[in-house]
């Protein structure tokens, strides 16, 4: 039940996610030389003093670390969305908070592969207005983000005592050796 609770909930974050890219790029400008991340429009304020909307593509990852690497960037996303799809098909995985980490990671890491194996880019949109700083991020990096602080929650607090074979709640064949 849990599996398909969460999964439901991934693909409609994945759905969030694509809707709100596909409402930013029909409502902000695409960006143009030589402004090749921002859109030359203004920002909207989303939520005022807080959260402000923009248009940035991203061609790397966080922080555009491995930027112009798309098809690694792919590679390596692909990569680490099968070994949570692995330990989540075979159950590796099965208290409730790692198998909701899991499918946030899923849906935020399947967002951004979209983007970048349709564009060549990840649209962004999301800005922090009182943290310049800080990177525009999107749907799917807060999936991503949110999926790996649960992850690691999970692990450090549920993963030895629930999941871990062997343990009380592990399975039956380990645990009678």
């Amino acid at each position: 039940m849990i599996y398909t609770l969460c999964a439901l909930l991934g693909a409609a974050l994945l759905g969030l996610d694509q809707w709100v890219k596909w409402w930013t790029s029909s409502h902000f400008s695409a960006p143009v030389p030589p402004h090749i991340y921002w859109t030359a429009d203004p920002a909207r304020d989303f939520l005022p003093g807080l959260v402000e909307l923009t248009r940035v593509h991203n061609y790397g990852a966080a922080w555009s670390s491995f930027s112009g690497q798309r098809w690694l960037l792919v590679g390596l996303t692909s990569l680490i969305l099968l070994a949570v799809l692995y330990a989540l098909v075979r159950r590796i995985v099965r208290h409730p908070l790692g198998v909701l980490a899991g499918c946030l990671i899923l849906s935020g890491g399947l967002g951004n592969i979209i983007d970048r194996a349709r564009l060549g880019y990840v649209v962004d949109m999301f800005h922090f207005q009182f943290w310049p700083a800080y990177p525009v991020f999107n749907v799917a990096d807060v999936c991503v983000v949110c999926g790996a602080a649960l992850a690691a929650v999970y692990y450090l607090r549920f993963y030895e005592k629930y999941d871990k074979k062997g343990g009380p709640h592990g399975d039956a064949d380990t645990a009678a050796r």
